[in-house]
């Protein structure tokens, strides 16, 4: 019998190379020059052929690409009551040999979730293009907020009703996705991921050292997000999956993290109630498998097959690495994916759409060898 739940034996982190129909349709409505229905109508159609793509390729779970984002993250988040979306002089983190658009987030008031918040519509119009598929919908992980506007930010500076109420931030934070999941529960929703690049930084022994010069206590920090996410754990209805994906940055094939999940693992593996770990492993900036060990019942899903390059992995490679972490995690509670999505902004890595699917069959066959129910 094939796996039921999510996460599957071959699953994906999310995000698809934008097609050019998607860049030059954005572009024009960004001009003015066409109507958001026009907008949306290619946004549709693009991500109808997306879904049809995904199940082809063997796929048990179709997303949209995030065909209607330029952000993983920044157009969730700035469409939060209380948050503002601003330029910047440059972007948040240093990726190696690139830059994305410098913008950014900034806290002006209470946070909250909005009944309007457009990603309930965006995965409104996924469902029903998807039909009877299962759904997978990706949105930032609440760390994310905290991360971006009071840790990253050299110069934050909490407004009245967070001066001196860090707990009431938090909570804050952790009741506006409570409603986000709810809306998202109430409108169809199974299968969720929290996307996070807060812990890829965490594993950096350079960017741990970084904050604490500036006088964060991480450990203290990553008591607080996982408080968050588990708050949202124990608020979610029994049936719905959520997943987190850790990430050290995507951005046209480059990074801006590196190091192992040794300095987070205890904490985060050993506490956080999360459903499933989407952990990055493509490459040896990532670290070995033993902090695994602190794993208890949640899936993880194996990043062994790199996003960023157009080379295939080695079959028998991989399969050997999902062998050693296999004896850490049990293999029936093992997946496999790539170690993160082909776009995380809209400009995508360099890879072709051919490219990208060749690294999806690679996860689905090797997937199928590994696992009897895959």
């Amino acid at each position: 019998m094939p796996k039921l739940n999510p996460p599957y034996r071959a699953d994906h982190v999310g995000s698809f190379l934008r097609p050019a129909t998607i860049a030059s349709a954005r572009a024009l409505f960004a001009q003015g020059l066409i109507a958001q229905s026009e907008l949306t109508a290619v946004e549709d159609s693009e991500i109808r052929r997306l879904i049809a793509a995904q199940l082809a390729h063997g796929l048990k779970a179709v997303t949209d690409g995030e065909f209607r984002r330029s952000f993983w993250h920044l157009d969730f988040l700035a469409a939060l009551s209380g948050i503002e979306h601003i330029k910047a002089k440059a972007w948040s983190v240093q990726f190696k040999d690139a830059s994305p658009k410098a913008e950014t987030i900034r806290i002006v008031d209470k946070i909250d979730f909005p009944s309007d918040h457009p990603f309930i519509e965006h995965f409104v119009r996924l469902q029903q293009l998807a039909g009877n598929a299962q759904v997978k919908f990706t949105i930032p992980s609440p760390s994310m907020l905290h991360l971006i506007c009071c840790v990253r930010a050299e110069n934050y500076q909490p407004i009245a009703c967070y001066a001196d109420h860090e707990d009431e931030l938090c909570a804050d934070i952790a009741a506006a996705y409570c409603k986000c999941i709810d809306a998202l529960y109430e409108k169809g929703c199974r299968y969720l991921q929290l996307d996070d690049t807060s812990w890829g930084e965490f594993c950096s022994l350079q960017k741990r050292e970084a904050y604490q010069q500036r006088g964060f206590d991480l450990n203290a920090l990553a008591d607080k997000y996982i408080g968050m996410i588990n708050h949202i754990m124990a608020h979610k209805a029994q049936d719905m999956t959520i997943c987190m994906h850790i990430c050290r940055g995507n951005f046209r094939s480059t990074w801006f993290s590196s190091g192992g999940y040794e300095p987070v693992a205890a904490q985060l593996f050993g506490n956080c109630q999360v459903d499933g770990f989407f952990l990055e492993y493509d490459s040896e900036r990532s670290g070995d498998f033993t902090p695994l060990r602190f794993i208890k019942n949640q899936t993880v899903v194996l990043g062994l097959i790199t996003s960023k390059t157009s080379e295939l992995e080695d079959i028998a490679q991989v399969k050997a690495r999902i062998a050693e972490a296999a004896q850490y995690v049990p293999l029936d509670q093992l997946c496999l994916s790539t170690q993160c999505g082909f776009a995380s902004t809209e400009e995508g890595n360099n890879l072709t759409e051919k490219e990208q699917w060749d690294k999806v069959d690679l996860v689905v066959n090797i997937a199928k060898e590994v696992w009897a129910d895959a």
